[in-house]
């Protein structure tokens, strides 16, 4: 199963578009790639590299000469500020997430988008907004790093995307894991395929959890 590179978050477009033109058009092609050869493509930089990388890995692949992850501690605090780093492609749109969600490719995932629209409104309280093109959001906040980088993005959300539905936020060390479902664990986000694979009441529950979090302390 290929992955795009839209489907990982902080990958901006001009690196999604350097990597296309270079003949990686998906994440796995990237799989035994020199990093020094890569980071060589215009409009590629180190941290979209390193995003790539962690994705990688967790997929049991990864990158040739990539140097380790450097520690990055966020300041998060409430609100959308508008201030994001050039290469951010996640903003903030005002496409209407039922429209979205209407005219995904399958009946089954219009459905499973429905069935989340309506999970995340419960347990949230909040009205969803589109983030990107795929992404569909609760809640706003504003990250900055030590090294300048800075961004809006949202607390909790989803992407009923074709090849799995990622859910973004959840508290990942939370108890309430186990007792989730069928699922992957991934840096940014939460895999499953189908929603009928989770427990919906504990997937409430641990979105509900995630949203009373401080900012910063979901997944």
């Amino acid at each position: 199963m290929a992955t795009r590179f839209d489907e990982i978050p902080g990958v901006g477009r001009p690196a999604r578009d350097a990597l296309n033109q270079a003949g990686y058009p998906y994440l796995e092609s990237l799989d035994g790639v020199d990093y020094k050869e890569l980071l060589k493509l215009h409009g590629v930089g180190k941290r979209g590299l390193e995003r790539l990388q962690a994705a990688l890995v967790e997929r049991g692949w990864r990158m040739v000469g990539a140097p380790k992850a450097e520690k990055r501690d966020a300041t998060w605090t409430e609100g959308h500020t508008g201030v994001n780093t050039e290469d951010y492609a996640g903003g903030l749109s005002d496409a209407s997430p039922a429209d979205y969600v209407s005219a995904l490719e399958s009946a089954r995932r219009v459905r499973h988008g429905k069935e989340l629209l309506e999970l995340f409104g419960r347990a949230t309280g909040a009205e969803p907004r589109m983030w990107g093109d795929t992404m569909i959001g609760y809640g706003e906040l504003h990250y900055e790093y030590a090294t300048g980088r800075e961004g809006d993005t949202f607390k909790v959300g989803f992407s009923p995307r074709k090849a799995a539905i990622s859910l973004y936020g959840l508290p990942q060390e939370s108890p309430l894991m186990k007792k989730l479902g069928k699922y992957k664990a991934a840096v940014s986000c939460v895999y499953i395929n189908k929603t009928e694979d989770v427990d919906l009441d504990v997937l409430e529950e641990l979105v509900r959890e995630a949203w009373k979090a401080a900012p910063g302390q979901g997944c």
